[in-house]
């Protein structure tokens, strides 16, 4: 499970698994919510744990909305896929793991260069860390997911 938040790319949470089951799902986004604040949405695929009732109900109860892609329309969630692509590419395709906690941790620490260091085109060549305080101006790019 990839969480990015879209306005500045900074990835707020890799958890390494092999499913995705809703009580994950929710206990992984009641802690980014715990340490960020609840977002006013969130945009998500079609995972059997994402379109559960209760997720769907956990959401509605926390006063999020819930944006589906449409399936098989993965450029509707652009930012989460090129993640993805740099992640497999960097992390999951460069190593041989034996186990998940291996995973995790070679994870663990390339998410911090990734966050901290890692210059990015999209934000005019720096880390998502630097260019988060520029968006503490104008709250809603941080509370809303474009749609």
């Amino acid at each position: 499970l990839n969480v990015i938040d879209e306005a500045n790319r900074e990835c707020l949470t890799i958890e390494v698994g092999t499913s995705i089951p809703s009580a994950r799902l929710i206990r992984v986004l009641s802690r980014l919510i715990d340490c960020y604040g609840r977002p006013d949405a969130i945009r998500l695929d079609n995972g059997p744990g994402m379109i559960s009732q209760a997720f769907t109900e956990w959401a509605a109860a926390k006063g999020i909305a819930v944006r589906y892609i449409q399936p098989g329309k993965p450029n509707q969630n652009a930012f989460i896929e090129r993640f993805n692509r740099t992640y497999r590419t960097e992390v999951l395709d460069a190593h041989l793991f034996a186990t998940l906690q291996q995973v995790q941790a070679i994870t663990d620490q390339w998410l911090v260069d990734y966050n901290e260091y890692r210059p990015h085109e999209a934000l005019g060549g720096i880390p998502p860390a630097q260019y988060m305080p520029r968006l503490t101006h104008a709250p809603n790019l941080y509370r809303s997911l474009p749609t």
